[in-house]
């Protein structure tokens, strides 16, 4: 991921992710309500310590997958980057500040991906403080709302900066 201050910033969030996580997971019971059928009402069930290995196994498979692996792949000279306007976006003299492009992309997928789940997690922690346990779904809708849309702004946002090529101006 190199040294940008948009990857350390990734890290510690991702750190601050997994120790929210970790403490606020105190409040769980022994067995934690962890699915939650269309009316928010339990139909899953995990023990302590495997729904808190799982959360954080989660949160830094994801991390891996989707931001520190992608960003080691693209930096592998000769990678196979897929872009709008390949051969534009990847010649020598534009090639950096592309890969640049592609690893804030990845930063804010991974960004956006941690914070849902931390989201989703602090909803189940939220839960299972009821008995029944019984998920709120119009939070975790309207979180997963956001997400979608925020993911899709990104996307989109990607796709608009490579799909053209400056056009030269003449003089």
């Amino acid at each position: 991921m190199g040294t940008s201050v948009w990857g350390k910033a990734y890290i510690l969030f991702l750190a601050l992710a997994a120790g929210f996580v970790w403490i606020s997971s105190r409040a769980l019971p022994d067995v934690v309500a962890s699915h939650f059928g269309g009316s928010g009402l339990a139909n899953g069930y995990m023990s302590h310590e495997g729904y808190v290995a799982f959360m954080l196994a989660l949160l830094v498979g994801l991390a891996v997958f989707v931001v520190l692996l992608p960003n080691w792949l693209i930096a592998v000279p000769g990678a196979r980057i897929n872009l709008p306007n390949r051969d534009y976006w990847l010649a020598p003299e534009r090639r950096a500040a592309t890969v640049a492009t592609l690893r804030g992309f990845m930063l804010r997928i991974g960004t956006l991906l941690t914070a849902i789940l931390v989201y989703a997690h602090w909803l189940v922690v939220e839960a299972n403080a009821l008995t029944p346990p019984r998920l709120d779904n119009t939070w975790f809708l309207a979180g997963l709302a956001v997400f979608v849309l925020a993911t899709l702004a990104s996307v989109a946002g990607l796709i608009v900066r490579f799909a053209r090529v400056p056009s030269k101006r003449s003089p």
